[in-house]
């Protein structure tokens, strides 16, 4: 039987991520509606995922994929540069990161899961 060794996280990032789930937004909730319990094509997501030192909006382990949802504020241009900095650091660790807008899921959740779906190397009818 294989063991698997539980990741360490600081209780300071675990807080955080209680914090933000807690607080979430009206298009991460929607989202997490359609996500959670393995509605979607049969996989895991966690929201509100630390993967230290960040923490990401969604996650699915089993399919590396980490899903983020962006509002306006990542528009201005340090947020841009930090969200760049830490996509390059969630991809350098065998990640890939997806993103939308939170108005995509607000006005196109289909489109959204569609993606998310294809993302996870599933046919879309």
């Amino acid at each position: 039987m294989v063991e698997h060794k539980k990741l360490s996280i600081d209780p300071t990032t675990l807080s955080r991520a209680r914090e933000l789930r807690r607080a979430s937004t009206p298009a991460e909730r929607k989202l997490w509606s359609a996500l959670r319990s393995k509605q979607l094509c049969g996989l895991k997501f966690r929201r509100q995922h630390p993967l230290p030192p960040y923490i990401v909006d969604f996650y699915c382990h089993e399919k590396r994929l980490v899903v983020e949802l962006d509002g306006g504020q990542h528009n201005e241009v340090a947020r841009t540069a930090y969200d760049l900095e830490r996509t390059a650091w969630l991809q350098a660790q065998g990640l890939r990161v997806i993103r939308f807008w939170n108005y995509e899921v607000e006005t196109n959740l289909a489109g959204v899961l569609e993606a998310i779906t294809r993302a996870c190397g599933f046919e879309v009818d």
